[in-house]
């Protein structure tokens, strides 16, 4: 299954559509980037750049920051996969 980083349709317009664009425009990533109108996240939504990253919520204080907490993220996630099931 492939990782997931989900985004808030309010959050992007005001904070993350580069994120966004960065994260689908990357050719090493192989992630499913979605965008919802709503995450529940309303308080950090017009706050500051968030993202769910495979369900866990990761923010920043800028966007280009942001990008490499998920990248981050989503390389732990790996690891964490690899050990649990090292086929």
């Amino acid at each position: 299954m492939k990782p997931l980083v989900e985004f808030c349709a309010s959050n992007v317009s005001s904070y993350t559509k580069p994120v966004v664009e960065a994260l689908e425009n990357d050719p090493d990533l192989d992630v499913d980037v979605l965008e919802y109108g709503c995450l529940g996240h309303c308080g950090e939504c017009y706050m500051q750049p968030f993202a769910l990253v495979n369900g866990d919520f990761v923010t920043a204080s800028t966007a280009e920051e942001l990008i490499e907490k998920i990248k981050t993220k989503l390389r732990e996630d790996e690891e964490m996969m690899e050990k649990d099931f090292p086929f």
